[in-house]
């Protein structure tokens, strides 16, 4: 395994920090950031961890779920838990030169020690568009890009996060996945190496000490190894889809289970925020006030891997802003979910915290609000400290037929009513996001939007009687995700994505009326066509990732880096003569019978009823129905598959609590 002592090797790397563009950034020292000694156990093994978001540190620092991990971690005494992040082309060249003891290899920001030399490089991937940034970083480790030629010197390269739901793209360079909540399981997991470590690493019928570990992993069930499960294809001249994936060693899960954390409370994380030395993407404090959601919007797949809802109390809510920022310094505290005032007690929430920290320099914001949750009395309270930022709903589809075939049950006159109620109440800002590709849309549900923002900006006019409104339109393409009711769906084809955003930016400009007061934002339908296809991709993908990395594909999730040509011509080289191209991944609709790349991880969502979602989703875009998906915190349950399938259920108020007094935790 790695290294039993591990220097720093930032006497190396100071010398060349004047010569590169924000070198504040690979410093380490934040407030509230983590140095242990490297045999830090009171007795036994040392567990050590490297904890990578793959991107940049201006994004990566303020990632709530490595943030996280690194405070779990390092509150156990046997344990070791650092950071690291992608580095600029910069810094990279300056490595891969070197000095004369040779490369600087990838270093952790703490203590800028040597990645290779910890027991775990963990990843999290909020995003596919990060893998090549993983192979960058495991190269400039010096870690085999394979697992399958990593020895018993290199760590175990271990991928989570929203991507880790289907890893078949990055198989052949991950050593091992978690899908799920990671606070329990990490520690799980470093209890298997320890206990393996401690027992002087043995290999027992494996051929390798490194198997032995990961079959001890695998046949807990909730850590996939990719290794241990072998994919058959079908002849390239017949479809080429997949056959079967099966394991290769006795005891391995045929299908390998989520973790679901069911006491939030129990994990009031981060009690410690890490406070940024360079600016970064989000300049607040975060606390996740729960976890889940049950809106059933056929698209979202954070919504669907997530289930079930499971709050936090008003109480430790209202303990860990206070705690946090009496800890950090952050003026800004954001309540962060996926549909954040969907909480159940909500207005306790801002009102209490908006009494405390009235007057105070603190200020509360929510994420982008649901029309139908929106109220004036609780935008008021997260308003109250004199910050009145615009407000930003999510339509998410242009016309009401759209929105009824992603299950939004959002009409346009809810979201007049709402933004009315808000120009009304001094707001001057609203944005709105929508999507571009849905299933069976067309150019005219696409066209709609132009007058569903006339309309909001009309009202806006009409009920304050100034000519200052704004109202700024969003718009992202549409990627089919694994474990949604859409995960059968095609995409639509870069071509008609760009024309139909296109005809809808000339029919915005066109009016004179509102031209000015509408601000139009997009990207192009490039950047979600890779997407789609490492969303959707399985092992054959791998391939494909690494030539482009190896053309020299970085930050691919950045606009000034991404390179569609890159991906396109490193698709069509790394798979010739396999049957499939980027279009088999992409715009292709799948069929039932189909084996998906992810069919034997397990997010608890029934196979079936996701079917049945999207059959509903097809017969209310032809007119045959008109079937709306309840939330099931207020409705009975509709099958989903997650509470029984996971042993969960899902946690609600109201508590019938108020904030309480300032509580340290």
């Amino acid at each position: 395994m790695p290294s039993p002592t591990s220097a720093s090797i930032f006497p190396r790397l100071e010398p060349h920090l004047p010569t590169i563009s924000k070198p504040i950034q690979y410093v380490g020292g934040e407030l509230n950031s983590t140095v242990k000694e490297w045999d830090c156990a009171p007795e036994g093994e040392t567990v050590r961890w490297a904890l990578m978001y793959p991107d940049a540190y201006e994004v990566g620092l303020p990632n709530q779920g490595v943030a996280i991990l690194y405070e779990v971690l390092n509150e156990r005494d046997w344990i070791v838990a650092e950071r690291t992040y992608s580095v600029w082309p910069d810094l990279e060249q300056v490595m891969r030169t070197g000095d004369e003891q040779g490369p600087i290899p990838q270093f952790t920001i703490d203590a800028h020690r040597p990645v290779r030399d910890f027991d775990v490089l963990g990843l999290s991937f909020s995003t596919e568009l990060g893998y090549t940034n993983m192979l960058n970083a495991l190269d400039l480790a010096q870690i085999p890009l394979h697992a399958a030629e990593r020895t018993d010197a290199d760590p175990i390269v271990l991928a989570g996060g929203h991507a880790a739901f289907n890893p078949e793209p990055i198989a052949d360079f991950i050593d091992a996945a978690v899908l799920g909540d990671g606070e329990e399981v990490v520690l799980a997991i470093s209890d298997v190496i320890k206990e393996w470590k401690e027992e002087g690493r043995p290999a027992g019928e494996m051929t390798s000490g490194r198997d032995e570990l990961l079959r001890r992993l695998a046949v807990t069930g909730n850590i996939y190894v990719p290794k241990f499960y072998d994919v058959t294809y079908g002849d390239p001249a017949d479809g080429a889809e997949i056959v079967a994936v099966t394991p290769n060693r006795p005891g391995i899960p045929h299908r390998v289970t989520k973790h679901t954390l069911m006491d939030l409370d129990a994990w009031p994380y981060p009690k410690k925020p890490l406070v940024p030395l360079a600016e970064t993407v989000h300049e607040r404090f975060s606390v996740e006030i729960f976890r889940g959601c049950t809106r059933g919007c056929r698209f979202c797949q954070a919504g669907m891997i997530t289930r079930p809802v499971r709050e936090r109390s008003i109480e430790t809510i209202g303990a860990m802003v206070e705690n946090g920022v009496r800890a950090s310094g952050f003026d800004e505290v954001g309540l962060l979910s996926l549909s954040s005032a969907d909480h159940t007690e909500i207005a306790d929430v801002a009102k209490g915290l908006a009494d405390r920290y009235e007057g105070s320099s603190v200020s509360l914001s929510l994420p982008s609000t649901r029309v139908d949750a929106f109220n004036i009395s609780l935008a008021n309270e997260f308003s109250r400290n004199g910050r009145r930022s615009g407000l930003t709903f999510a339509p998410e589809g242009g016309s009401e037929r759209m929105r009824k075939v992603i299950n939004k049950m959002v009409t346009e006159e809810d979201l007049i009513r709402t933004v009315s109620a808000a120009y009304s109440h001094g707001w001057r800002q609203v944005k709105l996001y929508f999507m571009c590709g849905l299933p069976t849309e067309t150019d005219e549900d696409v066209l709609q939007i132009a007058d569903l923002a006339k309309r909001v900006i009309a009202e806006g006019r009409k009920v304050t009687g100034q000519n200052d409104i704004r109202c700024t339109v969003s718009i992202g393409g549409f990627v089919p995700k694994p474990h949604t009711p859409f995960q059968w769906a095609s995409q639509l084809d870069v071509e008609t994505t760009d024309d139909r955003l296109q005809k809808l930016r000339d029919l915005v400009r066109a009016d004179k009326k509102y031209a000015r007061a509408i601000g139009f934002r997009y990207h192009d339908g490039k950047p979600g066509s890779v997407e789609g296809l490492l969303s959707r991709g399985d092992r054959r993908v791998g391939a494909v990732i690494e030539q482009v990395w190896r053309d020299g594909g970085r930050f691919d999730g950045w606009s000034e880096h991404f390179s569609y040509d890159r991906w396109v011509e490193s698709a069509e080289k790394a798979l010739a003569g396999t049957g499939v191209d980027q279009a088999w991944f992409t715009t292709r609709e799948r069929g039932y019978d189909e084996v998906l790349p992810w069919d034997h991880l397990d997010s608890g969502l029934d196979k079936d009823w996701l079917w049945a979602d999207w059959e509903d989703a097809l017969a209310v875009a032809d007119g045959s129905s008109d079937v709306e998906v309840e939330d099931c915190r207020w409705t009975p349950c509709y099958d989903c598959g997650v509470c029984p399938e996971m042993g969960t259920e899902i946690q609600i108020g109201p508590t019938g609590q108020k904030l309480l007094p300032l509580a340290v935790i």
